[in-house]
């Protein structure tokens, strides 16, 4: 087919070959299969702020810094030249993210080049050569959701052994590739430890797999990972070898009814811009 505008760039620089198909075009960004060399790759062509639904909200930026004063006065003031500056942090966070997890080895696609608001990495594929579908595409059995589910929980804990929490995860943003599952779109990824609302949601994360698989196999529905995976995080003694048993047990004390208004506040504000987000896929 012939190049997008945004492709012609990375054919003229030889970083792509030539544009097969395009895969994806969602709110936040476009998909093309392209071809490299004897590799087959895709190419994610991300949409200026105002094309998409997905906003950089406060919440997801909490902590995004760069190191140049100038763009960090700017991109507080949100002048043109700031938004600017935040448009290519937005849009780099997510290449940031996806070579920190694939180093410490999470099931992610392999990123391969940013270039003009290109994102060059893997085509996650199935079993037959084909792009893989979303999980929310596919009808499971109790045991092999059973199985993606412990699969998935293990990657939760290895991005946040890496210091990251992905923010937005669902059945949406994860690839049944043909050696299992494999998330993907972390524009929105923060870093735990640096990101107040990060508890949030990484529970949130969690109910999300809870729910989906729970479709399939229901005695996933009362687990309590989330809570469990998070305590074991803020007490240093979580690792990539940590053995989950879905159980939770809250500790006693007085309640901190301003904090439990905000987490409530805080809960429907995400609850909304999810159902946006679902409603524009």
């Amino acid at each position: 087919m012939k190049a997008p505008p945004r492709l012609q760039s990375l054919i003229d620089e030889g970083l792509i070959d030539s544009v097969v198909r395009q895969l994806m075009s969602g709110k936040e960004a476009m998909v093309y299969v392209v071809r490299c060399g004897d590799d087959t790759r895709c190419a994610k062509i991300y949409k200026e702020a105002t094309q998409r639904s997905f906003r950089q909200a406060v919440d997801y930026t909490e902590n995004r810094k760069v190191k140049n004063t100038r763009l960090q006065r700017a991109m507080a003031k949100g002048t043109k030249f700031g938004r600017q500056a935040t448009e290519a942090a937005w849009q780099s966070a997510e290449v940031d993210a996806l070579y920190r997890l694939a180093a410490a080895g999470v099931r992610v696609p392999v990123p391969y080049n940013f270039c003009d608001g290109v994102l060059l990495m893997e085509l996650v594929a199935d079993a037959q050569g084909d792009a893989a579908p979303r999980l929310n595409d596919v009808v499971f059995t109790p045991e092999e959701a059973r199985r993606h589910h412990a699969t998935l929980l293990v990657e939760v804990v290895r991005m946040l052994c890496a210091g990251v929490v992905h923010g937005d995860l669902s059945e949406f943003n994860v690839l049944l590739g043909a050696d299992g599952p494999v998330i993907i779109d972390l524009p929105q990824a923060v870093d735990a430890a640096g990101n107040n609302h990060a508890r949030r949601m990484l529970l949130r994360d969690v109910a999300n797999l809870n729910a989906f698989f729970g479709r399939f196999a229901p005695e996933l529905l009362p687990t309590r990972y989330g809570e469990e995976i998070w305590n074991l995080y803020e007490r240093g003694e979580l690792h990539t070898g940590s053995e989950l048993t879905g159980t939770f047990v809250r500790a006693t004390g007085p309640v901190d009814l301003g904090g439990v208004l905000r987490e409530v506040d805080d809960a429907r504000a995400e609850e909304a811009a999810r159902l946006v987000r679902m409603a524009a896929r």
